[in-house]
C-alpha cells in the first residue's frame, strides 16, 4: 500500500494531527532499520555491529529538513552506524543507549521549545509505548508489537526499515500542504 491509500483511510483528527508536527522522532532498529542486527569482523578481528538503512527513508529527510522541520533519533542500543547514519542525514538530535526514553524527548522538547502536540514518534517495540501515547502523533509501523499497534493514532503500511519512515514523512508534508512543491522540485506535477 503506498502513502496516497493510507492517507484516504486517516481520519479527520489524525490529518489535524499531522498539519501541527513541528518535530518527527523515531527509534532505530525496528523503524529506520528492519531491526536485522548483522556482526562482521573489523579490521582488528573484533566484531562489529553493521545495519541496513533504506535509501528512500533517507530522502525524506531532506525533504523534511527543506520543509523546515527537525528530526531525531532515540534509541535503546548505541551503535556507530546510527551516528554515521544521523551525520549523513543531518538528523538534529540523536540520544543513543535510552531504553527509558521519556528524559530524552523531555530533553529534545525543551531544546526545540515545542509541546508534545507538535511532536510525532515512530515506534516498534514496548519501550516506544509511553512516547507514542505521549506525542501529538504517535506512529506505530506496520510490523510493530500488536500491543504498540493497538495504542498508535496511525499505523504504517510500510513495515520498519522498508518506507515506513519515508511514508510518515510524506503525510506530515501532505498534511501540512507542502508536498506539491516537493512534486514541483523534481518535475513530477
Amino acid at each position: 500500500m503506498n502513502p496516497l491509500e493510507t492517507e484516504a483511510k486517516l481520519s479527520n483528527r489524525v490529518v489535524e494531527r499531522l498539519a501541527r508536527i513541528r518535530l518527527l522522532l523515531m527509534d532505530v532498529d525496528g523503524v529506520l532499520t528492519d531491526g536485522t542486527l548483522f556482526y562482521v569482523p573489523g579490521e582488528s578481528g573484533q566484531m562489529v555491529e553493521a545495519k541496513a538503512f533504506n535509501t528512500q527513508d533517507g530522502l525524506g529527510f531532506y525533504l523534511c529538513h527543506q520543509a523546515g522541520l527537525k528530526t531525531g533519533l532515540i534509541s535503546g542500543r548505541e551503535s556507530p552506524a546510527v551516528v554515521e547514519r544521523a551525520r549523513n542525514l543531518q538528523i538534529s538530535y540523536v540520544y543513543q543507549g535510552h531504553l527509558a526514553k521519556e528524559n530524552s524527548y523531555q530533553e529534545i522538547l525543551a531544546d526545540a521549545a515545542l509541546a508534545d502536540d507538535q511532536v510525532a514518534f515512530i515506534g516498534d517495540d514496548f519501550t516506544d509505548a509511553p512516547l507514542v501515547r505521549r506525542a501529538g502523533l504517535g506512529v506505530a509501523v506496520a510490523n510493530a508489537r500488536p500491543e504498540l499497534k493497538a495504542i498508535a493514532d496511525l499505523v504504517t503500511a510500510a513495515r520498519g526499515g522498508d518506507g515506513a519512515v519515508r511514508e510518515v514523512m510524506e503525510l506530515i508534508l501532505k498534511a501540512q500542504n507542502r508536498w506539491q512543491s516537493v512534486l514541483d522540485l523534481y518535475q513530477l506535477s
